[in-house]
């Protein structure tokens, strides 16, 4: 038991993951998405997501070419939530995480499919539908 609360927190400490699980606090994303908001590359976001979803922070589930990612519902790991939800009451005020949230928004307004089409260097600055 002791192994999945240190996987929990050390996967919820560092900053990027931290940053993708708030971004996950408004609902799932999937990697064309979370990258775009980021700003880093698709390979790179992957393997922050792998790691998330190992400790039991997050869950996939995979629809045509895409697999969106939401919080998980700690079923994996019996700390998530107490995790999740200490993460829920932090970082609101911090000012990357205003500011992932604020290019969220502009990343959800173009459609899922029209994003992931766009070569990853042209997702940073996407055009709406």
């Amino acid at each position: 038991m002791l192994h999945e609360l240190e996987a929990a927190l050390k996967a919820a400490g560092d900053p990027t993951r931290a940053r993708i699980l708030k971004l996950l606090e408004d609902g799932e994303l999937c990697v064309c998405q979370v990258q775009a908001v980021l700003g880093l590359a698709p390979s790179t976001v992957s393997k922050h997501l792998a790691l998330l979803k190992a400790a039991g922070l997050v869950a996939d589930r995979r629809e045509g070419r895409w697999i969106h990612y939401a919080l998980a519902a700690g079923d994996r790991n019996p700390y998530a939530r107490d995790v999740l939800d200490l993460l829920r009451a932090s970082l609101d005020r911090e000012p990357r995480v205003v500011k992932d949230r604020r290019r969220l928004r502009e990343v959800k307004s173009v459609p899922v499919d029209a994003l992931c089409a766009l070569p990853p260097a042209r997702r940073r600055r996407p055009r709406r539908a």
